[in-house]
């Protein structure tokens, strides 16, 4: 039995050397090398080119290298019967708040527009600051720690999502509401999963129904956003600016049109990473459970799509 590492363009050298120290038993593959996938039990993917799997017919785990699963489940060739599992990881949490916090904070004091006076040689003390009231689209556990930090700090927050919550801590909105929760803010923040529903919400008629100068924060998915309506929707006021961590192709070409937009704030999908110390123990964690046939943690709810 061995495990593969699936993930074109990652080295994966960290990954082997954390998964000897916890399992040094345990036989490792790195695609695309692999000698013996009929002996390949379970595979560690990152954007794995689709229908891979069909090569390892003795697949018993799927696991994903991070958080998000979309680049698995948009794989319509995986067996329905094999588990996925994902990474839950507080330092994920840590850094993707502190890097809505940072979005958040850059609005409020206007951090560009003062980036911008500087290279201007411009002294302008007027309107330090903006209101601000920021709706989190998504409100799992990143989403809501989010919420809770911001809250702290004194911002109004207002939460979207897709199902039912009993007894939430804010105000909150389903997606028969999108339009009111869209009334009650003025920073947007996706932290949605990537799913038939939420693929491209991020779209002009969304953006149509917005307050004006609404700012736009994405670290979920690049394809939530429909980039071209985003591109109309700064030039025409109707949002005032945007961060952007996540993109439809990455890394993002050198003719994008995002380079040179200055209402745009670009980093190049780092805003949390995943940190093969504490997720390595999660992944042989969970073949050991397999081989016990005991419950795995941190199951994937194919119908849900996290």
């Amino acid at each position: 039995m061995s495990l593969a590492i699936v993930s074109p363009g990652k080295k994966p050298d960290v990954w082997i050397k954390e998964f000897k120290a916890l399992a040094p038993e345990l036989s490792i593959e790195v695609y695309p090398e692999i000698n013996e996938p009929e002996k390949v039990e379970y595979v560690f993917l990152w954007q794995h080119p689709e229908g891979i799997l069909s090569d390892f017919p003795n697949l018993k785990l799927i696991s994903s290298m991070g958080a998000g699963v979309d680049h698995i489940l948009r794989d319509k060739s995986i067996p329905s019967h094999i588990p996925i599992v994902r990474i839950v990881d507080e330092k994920l949490t840590f850094s993707m708040t502190n890097y809505v916090v940072m979005g958040v904070l850059n609005y409020h004091r206007r951090t560009p527009r003062f980036q911008m006076n500087q290279t201007r040689k411009v002294w302008d003390m007027s309107m330090p600051e903006l209101d601000v009231t920021v709706g989190v689209m998504g409100v799992g556990a990143l989403g809501k720690d989010v919420m809770d930090k911001l809250n702290y700090m004194g911002f109004p927050v207002v939460g979207f999502g897709f199902s039912e919550k009993n007894d939430f801590e804010f105000p909150y909105y389903t997606k028969d509401k999108l339009e009111e929760f869209l009334k009650e803010v003025n920073v947007l923040v996706c932290l949605l999963p990537l799913t038939p529903d939420t693929e491209n919400i991020l779209n002009a008629d969304l953006f149509s129904k917005c307050n004006p100068n609404t700012y736009l924060i994405n670290v979920a998915r690049g394809r939530h956003l429909v980039e071209d309506d985003l591109i109309e929707s700064l030039e025409s006021g109707q949002l005032s600016g945007a961060m952007l961590d996540v993109y439809r192709e990455e890394p993002l070409p050198e003719n994008h049109p995002f380079w040179e937009n200055w209402k745009i704030t670009m980093t190049p999908h780092i805003a949390s990473v995943t940190n093969p110390q504490a997720a390595a123990p999660q992944v042989i964690e969970n073949i050991t459970r397999i081989r016990a046939n005991k419950e795995l943690i941190n199951v994937v709810n194919r119908s849900k799509g996290y």
